[in-house]
């Protein structure tokens, strides 16, 4: 009888030291994920409810038309919009080659006193690639039509 409660005693051990490795480990990919995670905010969303300016978060939409001006260096100043919003975007970096207005683009950055300023911006990379997220965006606002896209 002995070695029955001996043996449960040890499964019981087992069970509980996996539930703490578990946990732990769960907490610790959190921990190392926390500025890995970037949220995808359309224009719009972000006009609704502004982002705190510490939220580092994807904005993906339209180069709106008229907007895109190169300042000194390497900066460069544009809007981004799906149609019913648009939020100005502050860029200090090389653009990608295909890169331009009335085309797809997400970039990642923060939302600082009405401008997002950007870290990293992307560009469709050819014809008919759209980020998933921005196509979803433009639809919503009605602005997405299938044979823009090549499809």
């Amino acid at each position: 009888m002995a070695f029955k409660s001996l043996k449960k005693k040890r499964r019981i051990q087992v069970v509980a030291v996996a539930a703490v490795a578990l946990v732990i480990s769960t907490g610790l990919i959190g921990y190392g994920m926390r500025d890995g995670i970037n949220f995808f905010r359309s224009p719009s969303q972000v006009m609704q409810e502004p982002p705190r300016p510490t939220e580092v978060f994807r904005i993906g939409g339209l180069v709106e038309e008229g907007t895109l001006k190169r300042g000194q260096g390497h900066e460069i100043t544009f809007s981004v919009t799906d149609g019913g919003a648009s939020v100005p975007v502050v860029y200090a970096g090389v653009l990608p080659d295909l890169f331009d207005e009335k085309q797809g683009m997400v970039g990642t950055g923060r939302y600082i006193n009405g401008i997002f300023e950007a870290s990293e911006i992307l560009a469709k990379h050819d014809e008919s690639y759209m980020p998933k997220e921005v196509i979803d965006a433009l639809k919503a606002q009605g602005v997405y039509k299938e044979d823009e896209a090549g499809s």
